[in-house]
């Protein structure tokens, strides 16, 4: 089979700790450019996979030297960026949150539907093998009826062992234009849609700066969600959490109650009403790979939709820009209204 021609555009944390190595270790993929802002890293990087390297995405798009290409720049710079490489023939991986407006997040999927062009977006809670088993256990009716779920995304935050630190562009709100809620609050939406099988309808938020003093975008950030079935529940981000990650989710259920990444051994505890506690332990199968590198590639060379399309990325951007206008107005929003766009005042 073919190898795919892989470049990455934008060298931060994401793309070395995630998308190069994943790709360099793919049997079917040739890291053959980079490209970053920043000169010196991008040749050093580029050197370290024997790529070319580009400081203009532009450049790199119409070098002739990639099939595709993942988006890992700052998040306004992923629909442009995006949108130019899908025009060029590329296949593109996104990271998220997809884009910074519901208008951009469409003009990326209508380039892709124009082009034939696969568009991915690097949304990686559902590849998790703890999140999988649970959707399984959630299909067959095995836990219920689902009344209500909390789930949680929180850590110190992203100056912590980033080269730039307070000056990443994570807390600059041109950049980034939301904090927590866009790094990690978007990973829940979609975790959550996934888990659940169902649409969020509906959304009340609390979305504040609490720590981060020298930021201009968020940190902490409490909603409360609806589904188009009723059922309620919870969602958290947070760069606030000192002395580790939680990354866990609680689906209560008429039969059972699952507790995901909760426990620090066992990644699904099925806690059942008869009294009867199933412990899952999926370390074995647990591993720095993400999974959304090989699905990518996958859909290329076999001409499959992408498991996060661009559709299901704008799906889980809506619920976050809800939030936001929540937050703004005092209001429950409904996701996808008219009017929900992003606002430089809402905190």
């Amino acid at each position: 089979m073919k190898k795919v021609r892989v470049g990455v555009i934008g060298c931060g944390g994401i793309a070395q700790n995630r998308h190069l190595p994943e790709y360099n270790i793919h049997q079917n993929v040739e890291i053959t450019a980079v490209c970053d802002i920043h000169e010196d890293r991008a040749r050093k990087i580029a050197d370290n996979y024997g790529a070319s390297a580009f400081t203009s995405f532009e450049e790199l798009i119409n070098s002739g030297l990639v099939d595709a290409v993942s988006v890992c720049t700052s998040n306004d710079l992923h629909a442009p960026v995006s949108i130019a490489a899908l025009e060029a023939g590329l296949h593109v991986l996104c990271e998220k949150p997809m884009a910074t407006s519901k208008q951009a997040a469409e003009e990326m999927i209508a380039a892709a539907e124009r082009s034939g062009k696969k568009l991915m977006i690097a949304h990686n809670q559902r590849f998790i093998p703890s999140h999988q088993k649970a959707r399984r256990l959630i299909e067959s009716v095995e836990i219920g009826r689902i009344y209500s779920f909390r789930t949680t995304f929180g850590h110190g935050g992203p100056e912590l062992g980033n080269a730039e630190g307070k000056n990443s562009w994570f807390f600059q709100k041109e950049k980034a234009f939301v904090g927590a809620m866009g790094d990690l609050g978007v990973h829940k939406s979609d975790l959550l849609r996934y888990l659940l099988g169902e649409e969020i309808v509906e959304v009340g938020s609390f979305v504040e700066t609490s720590a981060k003093d020298f930021a201009n975008v968020d940190d902490n950030a409490v909603c409360i969600l609806k589904t188009e079935s009723g059922i309620i529940g919870t969602l958290a981000a947070s760069w606030t959490y000192a002395g580790g990650e939680n990354n866990s989710t609680i689906i209560y259920g008429e039969k059972a109650i699952l507790r995901l990444e909760d426990d620090p051994i066992h990644s699904l505890i099925v806690q059942y009403a008869t009294g009867e506690v199933v412990k899952h332990d999926f370390r074995g199968m647990q591993s720095n790979n993400s999974h959304v590198i090989e699905q990518f590639v996958e859909s290329i060379q076999l001409d499959l939709e992408p498991p996060i399309s661009g559709h299901e990325g704008l799906k889980s951007l809506q619920v976050i820009l809800a939030a936001l206008e929540s937050s703004r107005t005092g209001q429950i929003v409904k996701v996808g209204t008219e009017g929900q766009v992003p606002c430089p005042n809402y905190q």
